[in-house]
């Protein structure tokens, strides 16, 4: 029996030119914290003939918890057990703290890492891509959307959509929450960019129902894509209120890490398309949301933001697996370093990103830069 022997852990944090040091702080509107490095954790399962396996969380927010979770709870499971039981380990390793209600958070991030890693594994041990696991590729190059535009005056959104229109894209997504005149504003200067632009706005559930109606509802007059995250991320309610209220699709999922946390939102028609993070959810429970969205015909279109590539890489064997798809996200800015832990970049056209193709995930981890960027190695 193949078994695995070894579970490395790796928090990264990449350095920055101006060498400041690791902080965490808000950015408003948004009420989340952020760090001003970029940060992910890295996990690497080693099976007994050498062949390894590699994952990565969406952790970008102290990568060491979910690290620490990985090393002390889910490695004494891992070591010994055969890597190609994808699924049945990604059950057990659920059930460790399910009493306890961790299911979601650092919890499900850890395991999204592992679970990752898995599916790389198990593809390298079998010679088959993760897509053909996972029963086939509906796409060999996983359509996208342009997301950010970021700065807070229009005509810069405005050059960097004409920039990237020139270059054929038409699908957009600009990050705003800055005040429903405002915001409306925006979406009006984009519109003149070009007359087939589909343009979707995010606003990180910075508005009261009140003002995501009339936000909403302008956005249907300017004929608007989606509106993604209008309102406070648990509010189930008010997010079916909404979409009750309007001729445009809402769209949630990013904070959100399996099934039961979707279901509520699902249940009560609060959105029509969902927004998984492969690096939150991993594989196992990616494809899964995407199959429960498909019973109820909603759309997926994963989200992706700061990453790298090996939770970009799952996140498109997910995509490309499944029927119900509609674009991936594709941010340019965050996009530049994605590949620092790759040796053969991952490189996207305006209006897709291609399969990665290959045994497991389709990518090869450069091992040094990794080491390199481990805080876990510094000593």
């Amino acid at each position: 029996m193949t078994k695995i022997i070894a579970v490395d852990v790796f928090p990264l944090v990449l350095p920055r030119p101006d060498d400041l040091p690791r902080t965490y702080a808000t950015s408003p509107p948004w009420k989340s914290v952020y760090g001003n490095h970029r940060e992910t954790l890295v996990v690497r399962l080693t099976a007994d003939d050498g062949t390894t396996g590699w994952g990565e969380a969406l952790a970008p927010v102290a990568p060491e918890v979910p690290g620490e979770i990985v090393r002390r709870l889910l490695a004494p499971v891992l070591l010994g057990a055969d890597p190609r039981r994808v699924r049945p380990l990604r059950h057990q390793l659920g059930e460790l703290m399910r009493e306890r209600g961790h299911l979601g958070g650092h919890q499900a991030d850890a395991i999204a890492a592992v679970d990752i890693a898995l599916w790389d594994l198990a593809g390298k041990l079998a010679d088959r891509p993760v897509v053909e696991l996972l029963g086939g590729a509906f796409h060999d190059a996983v359509p996208t959307y342009v997301s950010g535009l970021p700065g807070r005056a229009d005509a810069d959104r405005v050059a960097q959509a004409r920039d990237w229109a020139a270059r054929g894209a038409r699908q957009f997504k600009v990050g705003l929450g800055y005040g429903v005149d405002a915001d409306l504003a925006t979406v009006t200067a984009l519109r003149e960019v070009h007359p087939d632009l589909r343009i979707a706005v995010d606003v990180h559930g910075v508005y009261g129902l009140a003002d995501a109606v009339r936000l909403g509802r302008g956005l249907v007059e300017r004929d608007a894509w989606f509106l993604e995250m209008p309102l406070a991320f648990e509010d189930v309610a008010g997010h079916a209120d909404l979409a009750a209220r309007l001729d445009l699709p809402v769209a949630l999922g990013e904070s959100l890490r399996h099934r039961w946390e979707f279901q509520p939102f699902v249940a009560a028609r609060a959105a029509s398309l969902l927004q998984p993070d492969i690096g939150r959810t991993g594989i196992t429970e990616g494809l899964a949301i995407a199959q429960y969205a498909e019973t109820y015909h909603l759309g997926i279109a994963p989200h992706h933001s700061a990453g790298l590539g090996l939770a970009l890489a799952a996140g498109l064997h997910v995509a490309a697996a499944c029927a119900n798809l509609v674009a991936f996200e594709f941010h340019p800015i965050l996009f530049d370093r994605v590949n620092d832990i790759l040796t053969v970049p991952i490189e996207p056209t305006a209006t897709t990103i291609p399969l990665p193709a290959g045994p497991g995930l389709g990518v090869s981890v450069d091992v040094e830069a990794v080491a390199r960027y481990s805080t876990w190695g510094r000593g």
